[in-house]
């Protein structure tokens, strides 16, 4: 791989993570700002490798990326835990959008989620505390 792909995709990786980037073309008036002139199809296959993807009508995702906060901020009301589990009440309806960008983020300190309605069960990974995975929980919902 050339130094000029290395670069680009280290820029689009960047462009993705700090803003939300809802097209291909948007990103590429972005990088072209930036001195990376690229075609659709070069774009293409950049977030290809890179792993990014859309979901249904939002921003473009990494799968390497932390959750983004705002959101969660918005729809999460409460993390405590148990002992046994990390427990977060949501808004209504907004546990299994929570969940799974949980998730999809793969928190080293989470084993898995189940969610319901508002609420959501957040299982630790072997080692890990239920206090330190809800410490982790409340960062990315108040970042």
């Amino acid at each position: 791989m050339s130094a000029d792909t290395r670069a680009r995709r280290a820029e689009i990786r960047a462009l993705i993570a700090s803003r939300p980037v809802a097209t291909q073309e948007e990103l590429r008036e972005l990088l072209a700002g930036r001195g990376h002139a690229v075609t659709q199809a070069t774009l293409s296959r950049d977030l290809a490798k890179l792993g990014a993807r859309r979901a249904a009508g939002g921003p473009y995702e990494l799968p390497d990326a932390p959750p983004r906060a705002p959101v969660l901020g918005d729809l999460v009301r409460a993390v405590d835990d148990n002992g046994s589990l990390v427990v977060i009440h949501t808004s209504a309806g907004a546990a299994q959008v929570v969940a799974s960008t949980f998730d999809r983020a793969r928190l080293p300190e989470a084993l898995g989620t189940i969610a319901g309605d508002d609420t959501i069960f957040v299982a630790p990974a072997r080692g890990v505390t239920t206090a330190r995975l809800a410490r982790r929980l409340r960062e990315l919902v108040s970042a």
